[in-house]
């Protein structure tokens, strides 16, 4: 079934924005009578067509949102995997995506490069969130520097690294140490990995952890540790 985030809501009904209009009138060929799931601040209907911008809501649908908050620090890399890691990590459920610059990163973008980055990245988990059927539309954050991510951290439950020099802890380990996490934090770092200086430095907010004896790129291992997690905490059971 087809779904729209509505730009507001009023009287039950359902305003789309004039892009979504377009695209529910001209490319999905919709017509009054036609059924759609509309998303609005927070909340899921089943809704049906009235005209071309507008739908009659119907009953709440249950909601897809996880438990576990998960907000994926993620190391910048090159190229457009980012891209692909805001769009996959939308799907999987990843609540926010901080982008995080670091000793190894070999992307070096200026202020207003960030902001068009951070612009793109936003209209990716929008049509993430959309197609996956989210409730919430993930925040996708500036880009920061790795000393500003303790701060960051410490308003949450509890931290993970997945690090390939950590051998001992791995993700069911980490979950029996913390079994009622309410949010999650988890940092990858770039293509080159995480220095032992920046471990140092995060140390104090994030255990590192292993993800099994396979060496993973920057643009799965996030997407891996976010699933096991979910998984762990029972959220990729049926509702």
């Amino acid at each position: 079934m087809h779904r729209f985030y509505a730009e507001k809501v009023l009287n039950g009904q359902a305003f789309l924005s004039q892009e979504d209009e377009r695209h529910a009138r001209r490319v999905l060929r919709l017509v009054p009578g036609s059924e759609a799931e509309i998303i609005f601040d927070g909340l899921r209907y089943q809704a049906m067509m009235r005209n071309d911008s507008v739908f009659e809501l119907g009953h709440v649908l249950p909601s897809t949102e996880a438990s576990l908050r998960i907000t994926l620090f993620q190391g910048l890399p090159k190229g457009d995997k980012m891209d692909f890691i805001v769009q996959k990590a939308v799907e999987i459920g990843v609540d926010r995506i901080v982008p995080v610059l670091m000793e190894r990163c070999v992307v070096r973008l200026s202020a207003s490069d960030l902001e068009k980055k951070q612009a793109r990245w936003t209209r990716i988990a929008r049509e993430a969130g959309k197609q996956s059927g989210r409730c919430l539309l993930p925040e996708v954050t500036l880009p920061c520097q790795l000393r500003g991510i303790p701060a960051l951290a410490e308003k949450l439950d509890a931290c993970a690294v997945p690090w390939e020099e950590e051998t001992a802890m791995g993700p069911l380990a980490f979950c029996s140490a913390h079994p009622k996490l309410s949010s999650l934090g988890i940092l990858i770092g770039p293509e080159g990995g995480i220095s032992p200086e920046e471990i140092m430095l995060i140390r104090p907010c994030f255990e590192p952890l292993t993800l099994g004896p396979r060496i993973l790129r920057t643009e799965t291992a996030g997407l891996v540790a976010a699933s096991v997690f979910l998984s762990a905490f029972g959220e990729m059971e049926g509702c």
